[in-house]
């Protein structure tokens, strides 16, 4: 299970830089469409079209990394006074949450995405844009989301089974202030 939860993090980390790739690219385009409509009133049409698929792309390519990071948002100014045994009911009671709610978006991108490939759907832009192009990196990315958020509940109970209350909190529980601190100090 270790094994497996190390490649899958390590995965993770790749596909956040491959999202973080294409928001800096995004970010060229666009600074370069608004050059040339200023210096030459020149118009690239596309460049807002392009930038809107690779944000949903690279936020989707995100979500795992940021899982394993524990950097999700979580409102936590109760979950500090519970005792123990209560922080950890409420941090596996928050994943299976998180991993429900990430369920029900890969059911209906899953109905999207076939559709789109069953019909050949386009954009309504001029680029006439094929939307699978985007959409199956995109929901691939909610997928292995959604894999990573089950792997880590596992992880987390095989973890609770064998006595290890801190290696679960690791997986699923929020930073300390001290890892916070050494996150922001590397």
């Amino acid at each position: 299970m270790q094994n497996l939860l190390q490649l899958t993090e390590k995965f993770s980390r790749w596909l956040v830089w491959v999202g973080g790739s294409l928001i800096l690219l995004s970010a060229i385009l666009v600074t370069v469409e608004v050059l040339l409509r200023k210096i030459f009133n020149i118009s690239m049409s596309g460049a807002d079209e392009l930038s809107g698929y690779a944000f949903g792309v690279a936020t989707s390519f995100g979500m795992a990394y940021t899982l394993f990071e524990r950097a999700h948002i979580r409102v936590d100014a109760l979950h500090n006074l519970f005792p123990g045994w209560l922080k950890i009911v409420a941090n596996l009671v928050g994943i299976i949450l998180l991993a429900g709610f990430v369920g029900v978006i890969c059911y209906t991108s899953w109905g999207l995405v076939a559709d789109t490939l069953q019909h050949g759907s386009r954009s309504i832009t001029p680029m006439r844009t094929p939307l699978a192009l985007p959409q199956v990196p995109w929901l691939a990315g909610w997928l292995f989301f959604l894999f990573s958020c089950v792997l880590v509940f596992i992880a987390a109970l095989l973890c609770l089974f064998k006595g290890q209350s801190r290696e679960a909190d690791r997986l699923i529980g929020t930073k300390t202030i001290d890892e916070q601190i050494q996150d922001e100090s590397v």
